[in-house]
C-alpha cells in the first residue's frame, strides 16, 4: 500500500496540527477569561470607591480627601481603559485562534475523508483481486476435471 504512505502522513501531520491549534485555542481561552475577570474586578472596584466617594461627600469631606479619591479614581479609570483594551486583544486573539483551530479541523477531515476514499477503492481492487484468483481457481480445477474425465474412459 505505498499510496496510502504519503496520506497517511499528511493525516498525521494535519492531526498533530490540530492538536496543537486545540492546546493554543485553550490556552487562549483561559487568557481571554482572565482577561475579562480582571476586566470585571476592576470594574467592581471601581462601583466600590464610587458608592464610598458618595458617602465621605454626604459625611462631608475634606479637600484633600476629595483630591485623593478623584487621583485615584483617574488612575483606576486609565486601569479599566487599559485593561479594556487588553481584553479587547485577548478576545481578538481567541477568535483568531478559533479560526485557526477550524482551519486545521477542516484540513484533517479532508486528509481524512481521501484516506477512507483510498483504503476503499484498495479494498475493491483486492476484493476484485480476490476474485479473478478464485474464479481462475475454479476454471482450472473444472478443466483438470474435464481432463480427467476423458482419461478415465
Amino acid at each position: 500500500m505505498p499510496s496510502q504512505l504519503p496520506i497517511g502522513t499528511l493525516s498525521q501531520l494535519a492531526r498533530n496540527r490540530t492538536d496543537e491549534a486545540a492546546r493554543k485555542l485553550a490556552a487562549l481561552r483561559d487568557a481571554n477569561l482572565g482577561a475579562s475577570a480582571k476586566l470585571d474586578l476592576l470594574l467592581q472596584y471601581r462601583q466600590e470607591y464610587a458608592r464610598q466617594l458618595h458617602s465621605l461627600l454626604a459625611q462631608g469631606a475634606t479637600t484633600a480627601q476629595w483630591r485623593n479619591y478623584q487621583e485615584f479614581m483617574r488612575a483606576l479609570d486609565a486601569g479599566i481603559e487599559h485593561q479594556r483594551a487588553a481584553a479587547a486583544q485577548a478576545q481578538a486573539r481567541l477568535e483568531g485562534g478559533r479560526v485557526d483551530w477550524q482551519h486545521q479541523r477542516r484540513r484533517l477531515n479532508a486528509y481524512e475523508t481521501l484516506a477512507d476514499r483510498l483504503q476503499r477503492q484498495e479494498a475493491i481492487v483486492q476484493g476484485r483481486r480476490e476474485q479473478r484468483a478464485s474464479d481462475e481457481q475454479a476454471a482450472r480445477m473444472a478443466q483438470a476435471g474435464v481432463a480427467h474425465a476423458g482419461e478415465v474412459r
